[in-house]
């Protein structure tokens, strides 16, 4: 995988509790650099852009410790395949199993495991990363919330571990998450009781268990869509300079046969001359918006041959000459 992402509606989610808390959500949003038409968008963001978020989120808020008070905002996790793949389980257990199997279709930072020993139960590896503090803080109210939800209130959380060792007194942690909390630890916990594995689960369908994990492994399956998309974008970018940019040098680079890259990235709805295209348009625009670099040096780095077959493919993707899109953005 290169490049961790998380699905769409976390961000629609927090930019709702934001609103929820009375902050600028869009003061917010414009300080990390995130524009409004990211929360149509059904395209997946990347997880490294959340450190910016909460830095722009603290600084206007004023507090610290954003990510926990934050989470006490955010709307119940609901109208989603999970949810319903949830739900659809006989138990909590089973669900809880499930939903572990897809966790991936709401962030790739999610890893967490179900441990059941003699004398604990907890999920384990949840979020592991303490640079992302208020991630993790924000993620568990959420956990907690949507847990005792389709519990129907018997989940009850024991203690959680974080692995960032600066955070919110104990009695804040005792409030809002309704337990101890433990920082420094090596890896972040969330602790329960294991009877509540066993709580049955009143809406379950067999019928339509199998129609949701039909879905939710029809989503995955997209995510690995994606990840070859950008894999074949990263390949692209180590190849451009040397001019020998095309399907095969990629699929050679990606160990993959060229006749199956193409039909891989036929299944993902693209093609390699697509991507090939949009990665070139991309780093065109940002050379001439954000550096001094001499078009004819841009021409070089973008992999074409030609100054002027640079200039027709730049008119056709933006309607303008390269030097009247960087007098545009530079002015």
């Amino acid at each position: 995988m290169s490049e961790r992402t998380d699905a769409a509606i976390l961000l629609r989610f927090v930019y709702q509790a934001m609103r929820n808390a009375g902050l600028p959500a869009e003061q917010v949003l414009m300080g990390a650099g995130v524009g409004l038409n990211h929360l149509d968008a059904n395209r997946r963001t990347p997880s490294a852009a959340q450190l910016a978020f909460w830095q722009s989120a603290e600084k206007i808020s004023k507090d610290r410790h954003i990510g926990l008070h934050l989470g006490e905002h955010l709307p119940l996790y609901r109208g989603q395949v999970l949810e319903y793949l949830f739900l659809s389980s006989s138990t909590f257990g089973e669900g809880l199993k499930r939903v572990l199997a897809y966790q991936r279709l709401i962030s790739d930072m999610l890893q967490a495991q179900l441990v059941i020993n003699e004398d604990e139960c907890y999920l384990a590896n949840m979020l592991n990363d303490a640079t992302f503090r208020h991630t993790a803080e924000c993620i568990i109210v959420a956990v907690l919330r949507f847990f005792r939800f389709v519990s129907e209130g018997q989940f009850q959380p024991l203690m959680v571990y974080f692995t960032h060792e600066e955070g919110a007194n104990a009695e804040e942690y005792e409030r809002v998450y309704g337990c101890p909390v433990v920082l420094g630890a090596e890896e972040i916990r969330l602790y329960f009781k294991p009877e509540v594995l066993n709580t049955r689960i009143w809406q379950a369908e067999p019928e339509l268990l199998r129609f949701h994990e039909q879905l939710a492994h029809e989503k995955l399956q997209e995510l690995a869509r994606f990840d070859l998309v950008a894999e074949v974008r990263r390949a692209i970018g180590e190849s451009l300079e040397s001019g020998t940019t095309s399907l095969e040098t990629v699929a050679k680079r990606l160990n993959i046969a060229p006749r199956r890259l193409r039909s891989q990235l036929t299944e993902a709805n693209t093609s390699f001359n697509q991507v090939l295209a949009d990665y070139r348009c991309r780093l065109a625009k940002r050379l001439l918006a954000q550096t001094s670099e001499s078009i004819e040096q841009i021409v070089y780095l973008t992999g074409f041959s030609e100054p002027s077959t640079f200039y027709r493919a730049f008119k056709r993707w933006t309607n303008l000459t390269p030097i009247e899109y960087r007098k545009k953005k530079q002015g």
